[in-house]
């Protein structure tokens, strides 16, 4: 497979529009600052009350205040892009990760590379094994947040279903557990969670960015929901020098 990120085609010619639905959350500060590193025009799109957070980006990125379920937000900000990253939260008990795949998967123009975000709890086809404590740790969360009122992880199942019947150029990169720190790369990735290579179930927050941003670049994960993990963890360490001995 072609390394992402490799296909020059993609950064040649006029320079090209990446919108971050959901720019001012950590995941969504990385995002922008990868997609500016690789000359990215930038439109970020948060809510009026979290613009504030996107203050360091101030003159170098179009932002555009609104609720990331609202259509007409997102259709004024992925006008004229070429690729849309999501971060599908979620927070609240009004449908919001469902909410906003579909405005995103509506309103993206056609042919766009859409990459969205969320848990290794999702499955595209029922393939993946988890462990019995990931297992307790959704079943317990899931009901304490339903129960609070705070979180609904049905809606994030429900806004993935959604993007796995679309026909549109999509991506789901299923991220680990993550941890703060300097960026170790590009993370690595597998289709099914019970994967040895992804046992660590750690990722650098800084780099599952880096690796949303990249997925826009690769064609190879068109309709692919890759389950990632850190480059340097003990897992990926050692599925590396495993392939490298074989």
């Amino acid at each position: 497979m072609e390394p992402i990120g490799s296909q020059e085609a993609r950064r040649t010619g006029p320079r090209k529009r990446m919108c971050v639905v959901g720019a001012s959350g950590k995941l969504g500060r990385y995002m922008v600052r990868h997609a500016l590193d690789r000359g990215y025009e930038v439109v970020g799109v948060c809510r009026e009350q979290s613009v504030g957070k996107l203050a360091e980006f101030e003159g170098r990125i179009t932002v555009v205040p609104g609720a990331t379920d609202d259509r007409a937000v997102v259709a004024r900000a992925v006008e004229g892009c070429q690729a849309v990253l999501t971060v599908l939260v979620p927070w609240g008990m009004k449908r919001y990760s469902s909410g906003t795949a579909r405005a995103v998967l509506d309103a993206a123009p056609a042919g766009a590379r859409l990459v969205f975000s969320c848990g290794w709890h999702i499955t595209r086809d029922g393939k993946d094994v988890y462990t019995r404590r990931l297992r307790a740790f959704v079943a317990v969360f899931g009901r304490l947040a339903r129960l609070a009122r705070v979180a609904d992880l049905d809606d994030q199942v429900e806004a993935c279903r959604q993007i796995f019947a679309s026909d549109t150029e999509w991506t789901v990169v299923r991220g680990s557990d993550l941890e703060e720190g300097g960026s170790q790369g590009l993370p690595v990735w597998s289709r099914h969670v019970g994967d040895p290579l992804l046992a660590s179930n750690l990722t650098r927050r800084v780099d599952f960015a880096l690796f949303m941003v990249a997925a826009a670049e690769d064609d190879a994960l068109v309709r692919e929901a890759p389950a990632i993990v850190g480059r340097l963890t003990p897992s990926a360490l050692a599925h590396a020098r495993a392939k490298n001995t074989a």
